[in-house]
Formats: C-alpha cells, sequence, structure tokens
C-alpha cells in the first residue's frame, strides 16, 4: 500500500509530498481521534454513498484522520439501499423468472407451473442490500475510517455538527469537509408520494404485490428498468414520456429505437411526446390525465400503481450551505472547480450535487481525484469517457458522442455496426437482439463514442471506455485478438467495420 501512495504521489508531483505523507500518517497516529476541543480530524466526508464511502477510504489510506457522516441507519447512501443495488437483484431474478416462463420450454428444459414468490425474491434483494452495506462499515473499520450517524450540517469553515437520532449533537473540528450528499428523488408537481398506489422508485422496490396494471411516468434509466421488473412479473406496464423518445438524455437515438422495440416484444407499452397533467386517487387504483406534450385533446389512463420517475435532484437541504456562502448552480448543483472546491477553499464537493451525470461510478472517481488533491495529488476525470449503463435485457451501454452530438459538432466520422445476429456466442445462446455500434474520427480513425444494445451491454463497454481513456483509433481495437466464441467479437467487427468499411462476419 505504501508503494502504491508513493507512486502516485510521485506521478502527480515531486518526492517532497511523499515525506510530507509520511509525517501526515505519523501525526494523524496521535490523534487519539477526539473530534471536539483543539483537535482537528483531516477530513470529513458527508455522505457514504458510493462516492462518499470511497473518498473516506481512499482518504484513510492516504494517511488523512478521517471521519464519514451518514444519516442513514446504514451505510452506502441511495445507491446501495434504495437504488443501484436492490433495483440489479430484482431486474436480475425477474429475467430468470421470465426465461423460466417463456423460453424454457423452447430451450429444452420442461419445468411445469413456475409460481412467483415475491416475497422470496424480495428477501434475496435485501439479503444482497445488507451484505453490501455492512461491507462498507468493514471496510470503514479496516482502513481506519470513524463513522458518525447522523445528519451533518456544515456550521463553520473547519466545523461539522452531527445531529444525532436520540437528539444530542456531536462537532468534528477538521482541515477539510467534502460534501457526498448524493440526490433525491424530484417530486412532480400536484401528485402526492405515498409509497403505496403512488410510489417513487423507492416505493416500486418493495410493492408487496404485482400491480394488475402499472403507469410509469417517464421512460428514462430508472422507468425502463422498474418497468420492466414489474413487466417480467405479470404487470401490464405503460410508461408516460414526454421526450420522442425511450432510454434517457444522452442515448444514441439509433439505440433507442431498437431498445423500445424490444421492450415492446416483451410486452411494455409507451406513450412518447405525452405529459401527465394530474393524478388522482380513487378507492384502490389511480386515474391519470395525460394529454400531447404540444398540447391538445387529453384522455384518462387507469392504474392500479402509480410509479413517478421524472428524475433526481441534488440533495442540499439543511447542510448549511447558505450560512457558508457556498454558492448553487441553476439547478441546484453545488458549484465546484476542476479540483472540486466549492467557493469555500477547504470545502469540496463531489457526485450527484454537483454538475454532470447522476452515477455512482462518476462519483467514485471524483472523490478518488479530489482527495488524492488533498496530498498532492494532479489527478483528473474525463466525463467523456465515464459510462452509461441502463440494465434492462437487453442491456443498453454507451460511452464518448452519440451520432445526434457529432453532427451538432460538424465532425466528419465513420459507422462501424455489427449485429448480434451475425454473432457466434449470441446464436448459441439464442439471445441475438442488438448491435454495437462505433463512431470513429472520419480523418485520424480515433474513437469518438460507442454504443452497444445486447447482452452484457454494462460489460462489454468497458472495453470501449478504456480505448477512449487511452486515445484508441477503431482500428487499434479491431486488431486486438479477442477469445472465440464471445459476445466481446462483436466489438472487434464494429470497430473493424468502422475503420476499414466492411466486417468479416456480416455482409
Amino acid at each position: 500500500a505504501n508503494h502504491k501512495m508513493a507512486a502516485n504521489l510521485l506521478r502527480g508531483s515531486s518526492i517532497q509530498y511523499l515525506f510530507k505523507s509520511i509525517r501526515v500518517r505519523t501525526s494523524c497516529s496521535r490523534f487519539a481521534r477526539q473530534f471536539s476541543g483543539d483537535n482537528e480530524v483531516d477530513l470529513v466526508v458527508i455522505g457514504s454513498g458510493p462516492g462518499g464511502y470511497t473518498a473516506a477510504i481512499k482518504a484513510s489510506q492516504l494517511g488523512l484522520n478521517t471521519v464519514c457522516v451518514e444519516k442513514g441507519e446504514t451505510l452506502g447512501g441511495t445507491c446501495l439501499n434504495v437504488g443501484c443495488i436492490p433495483s440489479k437483484s430484482l431486474l436480475h431474478n425477474s429475467h430468470y423468472y421470465h426465461l423460466a416462463q417463456a423460453e424454457f420450454s423452447k430451450r429444452g428444459i420442461e419445468v411445469g407451473q413456475v409460481k412467483l414468490n415475491l416475497e422470496n425474491m424480495m428477501n434475496q434483494k435485501s439479503t444482497s442490500v445488507q451484505q453490501l452495506t455492512g461491507g462498507i462499515a468493514t471496510l470503514f473499520k479496516a482502513n481506519k475510517v470513524t463513522h458518525l450517524q447522523g445528519h451533518g450540517t456544515i456550521t463553520g469553515k473547519n466545523e461539522v455538527t452531527v445531529a444525532k437520532g436520540d437528539g444530542s449533537k456531536e462537532t468534528v473540528k477538521t482541515k477539510n469537509i467534502l460534501i457526498a450528499t448524493g440526490s433525491e428523488v424530484t417530486p412532480f408537481a400536484g401528485i402526492e408520494i405515498d409509497e403505496k398506489l403512488i410510489v417513487s422508485s423507492t416505493g416500486a422496490l418493495s410493492l408487496e404485490k404485482v400491480p394488475e396494471r402499472m403507469i410509469v411516468i417517464g421512460a428514462g434509466v430508472i422507468g425502463v428498468e422498474l418497468g420492466s421488473v414489474w413487466s417480467r412479473l405479470g404487470s401490464k406496464v405503460t410508461a408516460v414520456e414526454f421526450l420522442g423518445h425511450v432510454g434517457g438524455v444522452g442515448i444514441d437515438m439509433d439505440v433507442s429505437k431498437t431498445f423500445q422495440r424490444s421492450l415492446k416484444k416483451q410486452g411494455m407499452e409507451f406513450m412518447l411526446n405525452t405529459k401527465v397533467t394530474s393524478a388522482t386517487k380513487k378507492s384502490n387504483e389511480v386515474t391519470v390525465r395525460v394529454e400531447p406534450a404540444k398540447g391538445g385533446e387529453g384522455k384518462e389512463l387507469s392504474c392500479d400503481v402509480l410509479l413517478v420517475c421524472i428524475g433526481r435532484r441534488p440533495y442540499t437541504a439543511n447542510l448549511g450551505l447558505e450560512n457558508m456562502g457556498i454558492s448553487l448552480d441553476e439547478r441546484g448543483r453545488v458549484s465546484v472547480d476542476s479540483h472540486f472546491k466549492t467557493s469555500v477553499p477547504n470545502i469540496y464537493a463531489i457526485g450527484d450535487c454537483i454538475h454532470g451525470p447522476m452515477l455512482a461510478h462518476k462519483a467514485e472517481d471524483e472523490g478518488i481525484v479530489c482527495v488524492e488533491s488533498l496530498v498532492g495529488g494532479k489527478g483528473h476525470l474525463d466525463y467523456n469517457c465515464v459510462p452509461s449503463v441502463i440494465y434492462t435485457h437487453p442491456e443498453v451501454a454507451w460511452v464518448g458522442l452519440t451520432e445526434e452530438q457529432l453532427k451538432e459538432q460538424g465532425v466528419q466520422y465513420n459507422i462501424g455496426k455489427f449485429p448480434f445476429v451475425a454473432n457466434s456466442r449470441a446464436k448459441t445462446n439464442n439471445d441475438t437482439d442488438g448491435f454495437v455500434k462505433v463512431l470513429a474520427d472520419k480523418k485520424t480513425d480515433k474513437m469518438l463514442g460507442a454504443h452497444i444494445i445486447g447482452s452484457a451491454a454494462g460489460e462489454l463497454i468497458n472495453e470501449f471506455v478504456l480505448a477512449l481513456e487511452y486515445g484508441a483509433s477503431a482500428e487499434d481495437v479491431a486488431r486486438v485478438c479477442h477469445a472465440h466464441p464471445t459476445y466481446a467479437e462483436a466489438l472487434r467487427e464494429a470497430s473493424l467495420k468502422a475503420y476499414f468499411g466492411k466486417a468479416i462476419n456480416s455482409p
């Protein structure tokens, strides 16, 4: 660990940072971890989501005396407790249920009548959440990160006050503060969420029974993922989307069209270019009023559960930002510079509460870069190389620029597109929906963007992330040997077509 630390420090600056870090580590060991009075810790992280807990662990590994404040009863923030992790559990297991219902007999597997035990499926989800949140507590202990449970408020430039559940307060003196408070569900004006009939993404993860009819407001990432879960389990799901496409902001339109067709084949219905104007609860159902996005005659829809998925907003309430003069942008996000500094020099912010996509892995990387800068590191994050994934089936993943963005920027490019129907592994698995699409500069062949729709797209995209990070050309990827038979061969074929104009295994 010390060798890695030294290498990181030397890479970012000079040998003096190594000796400085050693002095910091030695002095930190004498603190006895007292949080009040004259003693200061090096860093207080507010929030223990992926960005916060990663930053706290990394800071401690770099020799900083670190405290992490979390208002929730368990560590991990939204992602681990009511977001990424539980939703992926339900997506995975509901896909198995769908396969057993619709696919097994075609594959020569006779299992008789398949029944859903929703309670057990929810229990499995809860078990995975408990194991992972408990795992963070173990990592904190192993890395000597101090965890304080309670709501953290910045009460001074070098002070965080923690309001605990029993009504007591604890003040922590600190040299640096990192805001990693994440985001919260964006409310829909005029529609009150009760997490029973009208639910947010949180409530949709814990329904006690499969609704006969579900309406989803929003066909972005969260909407199609959770809508897909309940559709597989037997609900008639209709997604109402203000935009003219599914998949949310940033998705390539070519991919979006194929994606919508795939989900429709699975039973989901979509009302695009449509807005919801109201929702009313009547007995055990909800009446939803919709009309064309550009205006026109409206109509009413009925459902047993209404899922509101119109996005998320930064969580910055009651953090003391106003008192400290910390500025927010027009969308309520904390304003930071390229080193994640706020308008107060020793106070930093990362993750969903600042600019950029609201992604757990983006927050993790920001946390690492930020705390490395506290000990002299010179790291940075290339946001063009941050991948996005939608964990439906087929999965959707992309990194870099879309065709629409390249056209808008006036960039000349080549397209390499390879369908999974021509991929041998996809054929043997009888799982051929989708394609790989590579966009490369017409003159230099530098890879500009990559888009995948298909099985395991979220795993496959990481090869293209690495390619973009290192400035690879499409030819570079095409000339790398890929194991056969694998889905990954489609990445090579698409890259080959982008630079050479022809693939081997497709016309």
